[in-house]
């Protein structure tokens, strides 16, 4: 369907009708809608039209509309993702309904440490509002999506090491059903504890807004660290990674926050696609793995307290006394310009060429080996294909981005991407019992993937839950 199409469309009548529910700024059509249509990675579709709420009963209202009108919907939050879960596809028949505007109310529970937010918040914007109280919501991401986007692909982020993810930060959440009534459902609350049944907002959480739109949460805030310190590690061999983290979590425990590894093609493209940023090795040679480690306290510097930078170091040299294969070099740093480094990673590599981004997982101990052993068969199946692999090696995740430079005949292989997916995930999940997605959910990228790996029972659970939480076609992935 194109845009010219769109003049003599039948959609005409529903979005007269949709703008006397949520007024003319709340759809979408045409040129206005086009921000909608594409994603982070540069997937894109055709909307039939958006719909833009302001509120849960606005959200409810079009929702109801949609679904006595059998029009499909596809929930979008800030269209981060990198999975082609949050934007339509090319019929030109799907409705976006952008959390954009339900961005209203914010309501800060300082003795409980909890926060009520509408789910189209930013995370940026929620940090903000915390900041003045010493409180943050703690899921660090390099981009900066809205909060009904994080709670619906269970976030992780690179302090999931200390915080854990979105999933462990949510009391409580209130969602939109797709089905004739557009029915509203409140699940859980700002207790901290309740256990009296189902945690029935558990499976809203992670499920990419197949069961149902999240329009408000209550989250769990945590005290911004007062003190920090960072270093960049050079692993004497990628073997040595995993060691390194358990002497790590051995010599400082709960100060480690972050636990990130980078490999040195990830870096050098990052530092050729991105000038600004400082290289900071010496004689500017990136070693083969950089790991970024942080730790962090809640409090103030206290008299006679030993600094963080002084806990980071003796735990350094101490690992350096009893295991001295393990550690090759030590940068150490401020922790906001080692950050930029490792943050800068996923738009430096988008800019190098064609890129596929794998968001995998693993058993800690495997994540490794699963490297090892695609730097080994990858220039053999994909010759040109370059290795860019980063991420939270800490918590087991890695995210494996695979660069064809443009220009080379990788890059111009339209079967390129599919055939990378499928080796990829099918080594993965038959090869060493990882996922094939971590963090980021399913979406049309990864539907096929779901449909193969997912057991069949699972499947016919999800379909049953469907049936009964919106039984009408919401979001992207197909769970059952």
């Amino acid at each position: 369907m194109t845009r010219e199409d769109k003049a003599l469309s039948p959609f005409n009548e529903h979005i007269a009708a949709l703008r006397s529910i949520l007024s003319d700024e709340g759809v979408q059509v045409g040129a206005d809608a086009a921000a909608y249509e594409e994603g982070a990675r540069f997937d894109r579709g055709v909307a039939a039209f958006v719909l833009r709420p302001t509120s849960t009963a606005e959200v409810s209202a079009a929702v109801s509309y949609c679904v006595r009108n059998e029009i499909p919907i596809v929930p979008q939050a800030g269209n981060t993702g990198v999975v082609s879960g949050s934007t339509p596809d090319a019929s030109g028949t799907q409705a976006v309904l952008s959390l954009d505007r339900l961005s209203r109310n914010l309501r800060l529970d300082i003795d409980n440490r909890s926060v009520r937010a509408d789910a189209g918040i930013l995370l940026s914007d929620l940090n903000a509002a915390l900041e003045p109280d010493g409180l943050f919501f703690p899921i660090d991401l390099g981009a900066n999506p809205r909060l009904g986007g994080m709670l619906s692909t269970n976030a992780g982020g690179a302090r999931f090491l200390r915080y854990g993810d979105v999933r462990r930060n949510v009391l409580g959440i209130t969602v939109v059903l797709a089905d004739p009534e557009g029915s509203i459902v409140t699940l859980g609350s700002s207790l901290r504890k309740n256990n009296t049944g189902v945690d029935w907002k558990q499976l809203f959480i992670g499920t990419s807004g197949a069961f149902g739109i999240i329009t408000e949460c209550v989250l769990n805030a945590e005290r911004i660290p007062r003190q920090n310190a960072a270093a960049l590690l050079v692993p004497s061999t990628p073997s040595a990674i995993l060691p390194l983290l358990r002497e790590i979590e051995g010599r400082v425990g709960e100060y480690l926050s972050t636990f990130e590894a980078m490999s040195g093609n990830a870096i050098r493209l990052t530092l050729q696609s991105i000038p600004r940023l400082k290289n900071p090795f010496v004689g500017g040679q990136v070693p083969n793995y950089v790991l970024l480690v942080e730790l962090t306290r809640t409090w103030e510097p206290r008299d006679g307290e030993q600094s963080l930078d002084k806990v980071l170091e003796t735990a350094l040299a101490e690992i350096w006394d009893t295991q001295p294969d393990l550690l090759a070099d030590a940068l150490f740093g401020p922790s906001q310009q080692l950050w930029m480094l490792r943050h800068s990673i996923p738009e430096g590599l988008k800019q190098s060429g064609r890129l596929v981004s794998c968001d995998l997982a693993f058993q800690r101990g495997d994540v490794m080996k699963f490297c090892d052993t695609v730097t080994t068969e990858l220039p053999i199946r994909f010759p040109g294909v370059i290795m860019c692999d980063f991420g939270h090696v800490g918590d087991g995740g890695v995210h494996l981005s695979l660069v064809a430079p443009h220009g080379s005949e990788a890059a111009l292989n339209p079967d390129l991407e599919g055939n990378l997916r499928s080796w990829i995930y099918e080594k993965a999940v038959n090869d060493f019992g990882g996922s094939y997605s971590g963090e980021h959910g399913i979406g049309r990228k990864n539907q096929a993937y779901y449909d193969k790996f997912t057991p069949e029972r699972l499947k016919s659970w999800a379909r049953a839950m469907k049936a009964v939480t919106s039984p009408s076609e919401l979001g992207v992935p197909r769970l059952g």
